[in-house]
Parts: structure tokens; C-alpha cells; sequence
């Protein structure tokens, strides 16, 4: 089925659990959004670059093509945030995911309220980003320059290759300056959610920003942790 709803968001959910998928139809369905359910990562994928859908829900674990490398093939040419989800516990599989450019990391099993207040989050992120910018340009500090219309940061000629939500973070951390922003402010002002203790998804987008960083060899600063406070853009002689 191809979304077709004016008005609707319109969610892309990629799932081959048959109960667990029809569920989410139904319920997000309910809640006002505009729902296609793919039961495969294949049917997905197509799915996904011949529509526009607003946010893609999708199981790591699928038939076929699994959710990682869905994810690969669309981040070659689409932006779509995507929402990955997976009973998989291991770290390294929300690693692979943030890496792979993933929007948000969901652990099964989870309840429609927290994933509708993951997709409503994504949705609010990206309206933010679509909004036409009032304020002044961000100045390149040292040698790092900030592109806002592109969501990116350039080291010379050299792209880091950020996320949205990754640049929206460094943005912000930037923009600030010495000062120490807590987690609970950076959920709430970027990822437009609130804190959770067990939500790790901060810190995946922190320690993706510092791998691209160093791999476009910018060292003059770092997104650096102030333990028990928060992190800070800065050298590394400005935070102990």
C-alpha cells in the first residue's frame, strides 16, 4: 500500500513478526499516522526509495536483507530518519546501527507510548531542521566549519559525514561554548525527548561524533564528558 493520507505522518514500519507488526499497524494506525507494514527487508528497501514516508520503523533481524543492510542501501540516497529496533542486547549491534546512520535505537520489548514518543521525537527533530533559520550563520572556530544547510562540519575540504542528530549535537555543544550541557538538556533540546537512564542513544550519537571527527583528522577540539555534569566542546586542557 502506498501512503497516500494528507496531513498524516507517514511511518514505514518494516517488521516480520507477524503479531508484534500487526500491532504496531494497528495501533499507530490509531494514534493518527499513516502505516505501511513490510514484512521483509527487501519489499522495505523498495518501499522506502519509491515513497517518501516521514520515519522507518524496522526489525534488524529480518528474512532476506537484514535490517543493517536496509539501512546501508538507503543511506546511499535517502535521509529518512529511521528508528531500528531489535531484541538484540549486545552494544555492538546499536554501534553497527548508529554507524550505519540510524536515527534511534529501540530494544525490544518495548510499549506503543515509548514508541510513539520515539517517533514523535523524530518527527519534531525534523521539523526543526526544515524550519528556516533565524539566527546568524555559525563562525568557523579554529579550522572547523559548520554548514547548516547541509547538516554538516568541514576540517579544510573534508567532511565528517555527520547525522542530522549528530550535527544538531555538535551544533548545539558548539554554539555554547566552556558551557557543561547536562544530558537531560541535550535530550530535551535535541533529540526532543526526555532522559531516561537506560536510554543510550546520547551516547552513541557522542561517540560517533568523536570517531568522524578524528578520522577527518580534527583534533583541536572533542566532544569531551564532565562526569557527573554533562559534555563540552573543548581542548582537551579546558576540562579535566
Amino acid at each position: 500500500m502506498t501512503p497516500n493520507a494528507v496531513g498524516h505522518p507517514r511511518i514505514l514500519s518494516i517488521e516480520d513478526d507477524l503479531v508484534l507488526g500487526a500491532y504496531v499497524h494497528e495501533q499507530l494506525g490509531r494514534s493518527g499516522f499513516q502505516v505501511t507494514w513490510c514484512q521483509n527487508g527487501q519489499e522495505g528497501l523498495a518501499m522506502a526509495r519509491e515513497n517518501t514516508f516521514d520515519v522507518v520503523l524496522m526489525d534488524i533481524l529480518l528474512p532476506g536483507l537484514n535490517g543493517l543492510s536496509v539501512l546501508t542501501e538507503l543511506r546511499q540516497n535517502h535521509s529518512t530518519p529511521v528508528l531500528l529496533m531489535s531484541a538484540l542486547g549486545a552494544e555492538a549491534d546499536r554501534i553497527s546501527g548508529f554507524r550505519l546512520g540510524a536515527d534511534d535505537y529501540l530494544p525490544k520489548p518495548f510499549s506503543m507510548a515509548e514508541l510513539h514518543v520515539r517517533i514523535e521525537a523524530i518527527l519534531r527533530r525534523v521539523a526543526l531542521d526544515r524550519r528556516p533559520s533565524v539566527e546568524p550563520p555559525v563562525p568557523a572556530v579554529d579550522s572547523l566549519r559548520f554548514d547548516e544547510e547541509r547538516f554538516e562540519v568541514f576540517y579544510g575540504e573534508q567532511a565528517a559525514g555527520l547525522t542530522r542528530s549528530e550535527y544538531r549535537l555538535l551544533d548545539t555543544l558548539n554554539r555554547n561554548g566552556d558551557e557543561v550541557l547536562s544530558k537531560a538538556f541535550l535530550y530535551q533540546h535535541v533529540l526532543q525527548r526526555g532522559y531516561a537512564a537506560h536510554d543510550r542513544s546520547l551516547d552513541m550519537h557522542i561517540s560517533q561524533i568523536r570517531r568522524k571527527l578524528k578520522a577527518i583528522g580534527y583534533t583541536e577540539r572533542e566532544v569531551r564528558t564532565v562526569w557527573g555534569k554533562g559534555y563540552v566542546l573543548g581542548a582537551d586542557h579546558e576540562v579535566g
